[in-house]
C-alpha cells in the first residue's frame, strides 16, 4: 500500500475525522497492507461494478416534500450482489489454479480505493472516492486476495487537475482540504453511521437527504462518460426513488423492514432512519407536514422524539410551539435538551 495513503489515514484518525467509527482506529495496523489481514496473500485482484443512476441525483434536492436516498441504496444491497459475483470468479480461479482465495466487499480492514488505483481501475479524487475515466464516480469496489503471485497492472494516475467542484458543492463543508474528508461533517456519515442526535449546526444543510449524499459524486465532470448501470438489481425501486416524507415518518419497525428488505438502508434501523426523515421534514418548511412531526413527539424512541421537537420548531407557529413545550413531560436528557431550545428559537429578539 502506498505510504502516502497510509499516512493520510493515520493523520485523519489522529485528528478525529473518523468520528464514532472506532473500528477504523482499532484496525489501522491491519489496513496497512493485505498481508496484514492475510499473511498468505500474494496478489490482490481489484474489481468494480458500475451503478450509474438514471438522471442527475442533484435534481431531486428541489423536491423538499420527498426524501433523497443515495443512488447506491435505491436498489438491492450491493454487498450481496458484488460478493456473489466475486465468489463466482474466485471459485473459477481456485479451480483453474488450485490457489487459495478470499473475497471482500467493504466488510474487512482493506483499503479498497488505493488497491483499485494500483490496479488501474481509477484514482482517488479530491472527494476521496474512486473516479474512473469510463464510469465517473459511480463504482462499487470488491477485492479478491489470493496466494497466487500475479503480474501487477499499471496503476492509474490522478486526473482531477485544478477542478474542485466536489469540494465546493459540499453543503456541510466536510472537506478540510482536497483529498481529505472530515466524516463528522459528512451527510453520509451523519445519516448512516452517526447514532445520536444530528449536531444542531448541520441539520439545515442536510436538506431532504435522508440516507447518504451524492452531491460530491454527482457534480464530478468525469460523469459525462458514465453510463446507467446494466445490472437491473441496482436500478432504483420506484418506491425509493422519491418517497414522500410523511409516509416515511409514520413507518413502524415492521413496515420499515418490509420497505427496505434487501436494501442497505435496513441496517441503520427504523429509529435512526426516522430521525433523518424528521430533519428533512423540518427543512421542508411545508406547514402541512407539521402534523406529521407532531405525531412523532410521542414516539417510543428518544432519538425520534428529539428530532421531532426540532422539526416541529421549524413548522409550528412560535406560540403554538411554546404551548407544546409547556405541556411536555420528557424524562430523556437528550430530548429535554431539544425542548430547552424551544423558547430560545421561538422568543422574538
Amino acid at each position: 500500500m502506498p505510504e502516502k495513503r497510509q499516512r493520510a489515514l493515520g493523520r485523519a484518525i489522529a485528528q478525529g475525522h473518523h468520528g464514532t467509527m472506532t473500528w477504523l482506529e482499532r484496525t489501522l495496523a491491519r489496513r496497512r497492507s493485505p498481508e496484514a489481514l492475510w499473511p498468505q496473500a500474494r496478489s490482490a485482484i481489484s474489481l468494480s461494478m458500475n451503478y450509474g443512476p438514471v438522471g442527475d441525483p442533484l435534481a431531486r434536492l428541489t423536491n423538499r416534500e420527498c426524501g433523497m436516498i443515495s443512488a447506491y441504496a435505491q436498489g438491492d444491497d450491493y454487498h450481496d450482489l458484488v460478493k456473489g459475483r466475486l465468489k463466482q470468479l474466485a471459485q473459477w480461479l481456485g479451480a483453474r489454479t488450485d490457489a487459495a482465495v478470499k473475497v471482500f466487499v467493504d466488510t474487512a480492514p482493506l483499503m479498497e480505493k488505493p488497491l483499485a488505483q494500483q490496479a488501474g481501475l481509477g484514482w482517488q479524487g479530491k472527494h476521496t472516492n474512486l473516479v474512473s475515466r469510463r464510469h465517473g464516480s459511480w463504482l462499487f469496489l470488491g477485492v479478491i486476495l489470493t496466494d497466487l503471485p500475479l503480474p501487477p497492472d499499471a496503476h492509474e494516475t490522478d486526473h482531477c487537475g485544478g477542478c474542485r467542484r466536489c469540494l465546493d458543492i459540499c453543503p456541510t463543508d466536510a472537506f478540510p482540504a482536497p483529498y481529505r474528508l472530515d466524516a463528522r461533517r459528512c451527510i453520509s456519515y451523519l445519516t448512516i453511521e452517526h447514532a445520536g442526535p444530528i449536531p444542531l449546526a448541520l441539520r439545515a444543510p442536510m436538506g431532504n437527504r435522508i440516507y447518504g449524499c451524492d452531491d460530491c459524486l454527482a457534480v464530478c465532470p468525469w460523469n459525462k462518460f458514465a453510463s446507467v448501470a446494466t445490472e437491473a438489481r441496482l436500478h432504483a425501486r420506484e418506491e425509493l426513488a422519491s418517497p414522500p416524507l410523511d409516509d416515511l415518518a409514520d413507518l413502524d419497525d415492521r413496515r420499515f423492514r418490509a420497505l427496505f428488505r434487501k436494501s442497505p438502508v435496513k441496517r441503520i434501523g427504523r429509529d435512526r432512519f426516522v430521525r433523518n426523515v424528521l430533519i428533512a421534514i423540518g427543512n421542508s418548511r411545508e406547514r402541512r407536514l407539521a402534523a406529521t412531526a407532531r405525531r412523532r413527539l410521542d414516539d417510543a424512541s428518544p432519538l425520534v422524539r428529539g428530532a421531532a421537537v426540532w422539526a416541529s420548531v421549524q413548522l409550528f407557529e412560535p406560540a403554538a410551539m411554546r404551548r407544546l413545550a409547556a405541556a411536555a413531560r420528557e424524562r430523556d436528557v437528550t430530548v429535554r435538551r431539544e425542548w430547552a431550545l424551544v423558547n430560545r428559537a421561538t422568543t422574538p429578539p
